[in-house]
């Protein structure tokens, strides 16, 4: 159970380094400048939108063997070391209407999320690990760390962070990853 927390918490929290959703908390503090709000609407998105992945990928994971499982785990994880080399960007600004900072923020977050790495990597880790909720808290935890900073320094930390090497840390990360699960597959151990 801490190997399925702490693997959640690190893979999430380097992965979302200069991802769109963190491009996101940016662009919602430069336009809303209310970080209670903002980092509110994030953690529940977080959670909701991570406890479907996770769930999913538990689902899945109960229709193929676990040796197999393993292997496809293994290629996930590689295949999001590649993609986390990939730049994100954010596609639009998002839209400010009449909603509060938090609904705004819930509603953006959670759709920015969808069909995203960390959520992709989220199903891999449901996939991977029997405790749903370790990986939820996890992936909800490496989420909050990435983007809690980002809603209080906005701009200034990302002209400091440099996004590109966080990228190649992500991408050994993953990859890492990978080659251990694929290890343990070889040698039929979880």
């Amino acid at each position: 159970m801490l190997e399925a927390f702490f693997a959640s918490t690190l893979l999430v929290a380097i992965a979302e380094m200069g991802d769109k959703t963190q491009l996101l908390s940016f662009a919602l503090t430069a336009r809303i400048k209310r970080p209670g709000p903002i980092i509110a609407g994030i953690l529940v998105a977080t959670l909701a939108n991570h406890a479907l992945a996770a769930w999913v990928g538990a689902w899945i994971a109960h229709f193929v063997s676990p040796d197999t499982m393993r292997w496809i785990t293994a290629g996930a994880f590689a295949a999001f070391g590649l993609w986390a080399l990939i730049p994100d960007k954010l596609d639009k600004e998002p839209e400010m209407g009449a909603r509060s900072a938090f609904v705004t923020t819930l509603i953006a977050f959670f759709v920015a999320e969808m069909g995203d790495k960390t959520q992709f990597a989220t199903i891999a880790l449901g996939a991977r690990y029997e405790s749903l909720v370790a990986v939820v808290t996890g992936t909800t935890l490496g989420m909050m760390i990435a983007n809690v900073p980002a809603v209080y320094l906005g701009r200034k930390l990302a002209d400091r962070v440099p996004l590109a090497a966080m990228r190649w840390v992500s991408a050994a990360l993953f990859l890492g990853t990978a080659a251990w699960t694929a290890v343990g597959a070889m040698y039929g151990s979880q």
